[in-house]
Parts: structure tokens; sequence; C-alpha cells
């Protein structure tokens, strides 16, 4: 009996033990500034290789809780639709008029709007406008800068099958083609 209530009392406590640590070690605590137009760690990432997709505040900064992004598009394109296991994403449209689909309801938004893509939601977008701007937000992080390097560094078109192994491993998956009009 004695050992019965020794276990209970240990399993009991470990939530208490487990919150009781010091922040992780991966937090930034300093601040910083990131300037317009470039990438928090001076290595810009281009989407498709013509769209900067620069991070300003990366999953490094804030021990994976967040990420935010800023994509410029130059061109009138949007991923697959895809969706992501554990992140939710939140975009605010800085420039630019842009076609969301959060599952099967489509969303047409212009500069100063926001949507709010909940995890394992099927989503997708579309730029509509010549030039478009977007800031977006990813919680928690998940392993996205990682996957838009992966992606850059694809030499030519990447095949169906390889474009969803490089999802998959980053903790999302394709469900269906980019939005077209």
């Amino acid at each position: 009996m004695q050992r019965r209530n020794f276990i209970q009392a240990t399993l009991a406590s470990m939530p208490v033990i487990a919150t009781t640590g010091k922040l992780s070690t991966f937090r930034n605590q300093k601040g910083f500034k990131v300037n317009a137009g470039k990438d928090r760690f001076d290595q810009p990432i281009k989407y498709r290789g013509v769209n900067p997709n620069d991070v300003k505040i990366s999953s490094k900064d804030t021990d994976r809780q967040l990420t935010v992004l800023e994509y410029v598009g130059f061109e009138k394109i949007g991923p697959p639709l895809h969706v992501h296991f554990d992140q939710d994403e939140i975009f605010y449209v800085v420039e630019g008029e842009y076609l969301f689909q959060l599952d099967t309801e489509r969303m047409t938004l212009k500069a100063g709007d926001t949507i709010f893509l909940p995890r394992a939601v099927p989503h997708t977008w579309l730029q509509l406008s010549d030039k478009g701007k977007l800031v977006y937000f990813l919680q928690p992080s998940g392993q996205m800068e990682e996957f838009f390097k992966k992606m850059n560094e694809l030499q030519g078109p990447p095949t169906p099958e390889l474009i969803q192994q490089i999802h998959q491993a980053h903790g999302m998956k394709v469900v269906g083609p980019p939005i077209t009009l």
C-alpha cells in the first residue's frame, strides 16, 4: 500500500516539477528589430524562386511557439490545398487582393483584412492582384522555416510525389490542387 501511495504522489507532482523550470534556452530574451524588406537572419527565402518569403520572427526566437513571415508576391500564384496537422495560421493582407479557401468556402481578402485558418482544416490561397503582400503567423511554429528552405533548394519543378513527401516530413499534407480562376 505504501508503494502505491508513493507512486501516486510522484505522478501527481510531475506537472508541478515540469512547470517550475526555467524558460527554454531557445527563447530569445533580448528582443530585436528586423528591417523592412529583410529576413531575420539575412537568409531570404524565395517562394518559387521569385517571391520573397522573409522570416520576421523565427521559431528559434520563441521556443517553436510562433513564427511570423512576410510574403511579397509578384505572381498570381498560391500553394496547393493543404492541411497543417499541428499549426494554426493567421494571414493579414498588407497589400493587394487574395482569394482564400478554407475547407470548401472561398473568401476574397483585401488590404487590411485578416483570416484565421485552424489546424487540420484544408486551406489555400491565390493572389489576385499583380503585386501583393501578406504577413502571416504560425502558432505553434512547426517546421515551416525548414519546409520553405527545403523547397527553395529544389532544382527544377518537383514531382507531385516529392511535394507530398516534403509536406509530410514537415507536418503537412497536400489534399488538392492550387486554386485556379
